[in-house]
């Protein structure tokens, strides 16, 4: 009846999503109300960094959900949650990132982020990569690269101008028009693909030169799934603009975008409201990130990537496995053809473990477990997932 009731009243996305019945979720594991459990190598796309039902999250929001819920809309009242995670932002983040606006998604975080950069410059020209991928608002699909997803919603931003990720010809776009370029830091939907050769560094030098903002989306790399905070610490550059999302509440909806003072204070006035939102900063979200952000220091989770990836990449060697892609745990499985990674995706359900696909390079398999994990757990899905790889 679930399924059914599904299909038949709430929106779809495709017409093939798989219907998989949730009964609850701990840890590593996603239970079905067939009966069976699931380990997850997915957390939701990046979402769940500590898991599910994390008992440090759930204590944070049961508490906050005895005081309050919903009280004002957006930045005009002064709520211990919300006020405490951007404290929090502003001491892990390097100056001038020290003021953070939150919101209810990356998406809309993307957006908040091309309004302040059209505001503190005064330009209108964006420039972003080819195959990137930053939200589905009308803002953020308009800076996406891929056409195939956009054609449909035509006419979008204007001004919007793309280059290729790592090609540093392509930075000659960059000129003293442009009010911001948005990259990545690690392009996700392309195929976990990382600057080479230094090249965010030189998007950072030519956007020095022209008075340009550099708006980084760490949407999906962030909060320590490559080993950093941010995917950009690795890099030895700071964005005048920070996107975050996902990760950031272990499995709420949020997003957030962090600026300097001065940029931020261009969206107080003329006009006021230079952005709003009512559910942005909501304190039960808050107190999910606020316990995320603690946790992954006080487990020590950034310490203990690197032995992770590097067991992935140790266990996960077979003929059918073209290439590794990725950074930390944002692992990016090449296969030959979509129709494989579909097959491999839909044995491995079978036998017990969650994979899924990227969004614009379908022929690679995903692998973005919680950053909670066990080294134990890492074997059995990897044991489960070269299995797959011999049936199909």
């Amino acid at each position: 009846m679930l399924k059914k009731d599904f299909y038949k009243y709430q929106a779809q996305t495709t017409p093939f999503s798989s219907g998989f019945e949730v009964d609850y979720a701990k840890g590593s594991y996603i239970y079905g109300k067939n009966g069976k459990k699931y380990l997850d190598f997915v957390a939701g796309v990046s979402a769940n960094t500590l898991g599910h039902s994390h008992p440090a999250v759930i204590e944070k929001i049961t508490k906050q959900l005895q005081k309050h819920m919903h009280v004002m809309v957006y930045g005009e009242y002064a709520q211990e949650m919300p006020v405490k995670v951007c404290k929090k932002l502003a001491e892990i983040l390097p100056a001038p990132l020290e003021v953070t606006y939150l919101v209810n998604s990356g998406a809309e975080a993307i957006d908040g982020a091309l309004k302040l950069a059209k505001r503190v410059t005064g330009r209108s020209k964006i420039v972003s990569a080819k195959n990137s991928y930053h939200g589905n608002t009308h803002g953020a699909l308009s800076v996406s690269g891929n056409e195939s997803f956009k054609q449909a919603f035509r006419p979008l931003l204007p001004d919007v101008h793309f280059i290729e990720f790592n090609n540093f010809e392509g930075l000659e776009k960059i000129d003293k028009h442009t009010a911001a370029v948005i990259l990545e830091s690690i392009q996700g939907a392309a195929g976990f693909i990382s600057s080479q050769n230094q090249w965010l560094k030189k998007v950072r030098e030519k956007c020095d030169e022209t008075g340009t903002l550099l708006i980084l989306d760490e949407i999906q790399p962030g909060f320590g799934r490559t080993g950093r905070w941010f995917a950009f610490m690795h890099e030895e550059i700071v964005p005048d603009i920070l996107c975050m999302g996902k990760g950031m509440a272990s499995g709420l909806p949020i997003g957030a975008f962090t600026a300097s003072t001065a940029h931020m204070k261009t969206l107080e006035k003329n006009p006021k409201l230079g952005h709003i939102t009512t559910f942005g900063g909501n304190p039960v979200i808050a107190a999910a990130a606020l316990a995320t952000l603690e946790q992954v220091e006080e487990l020590n989770l950034m310490s203990k990537i690197f032995e992770k990836e590097s067991l992935f990449r140790e266990l996960l060697i077979h003929p059918k496995i073209k290439s590794f892609r990725g950074r930390g745990l944002m692992i990016g499985l090449e296969l030959e053809s979509e129709v494989l990674v579909q097959k491999v995706a839909a044995k491995a359900m079978e036998k017990g473990l969650i994979l899924f696909w990227l969004l614009y390079e379908t022929h690679i398999l995903r692998i973005t477990p919680p950053l909670t994990i066990s080294l134990e757990e890492i074997r059995e899905g990897c044991e489960i997932l070269l299995n797959c790889l011999e049936e199909v």
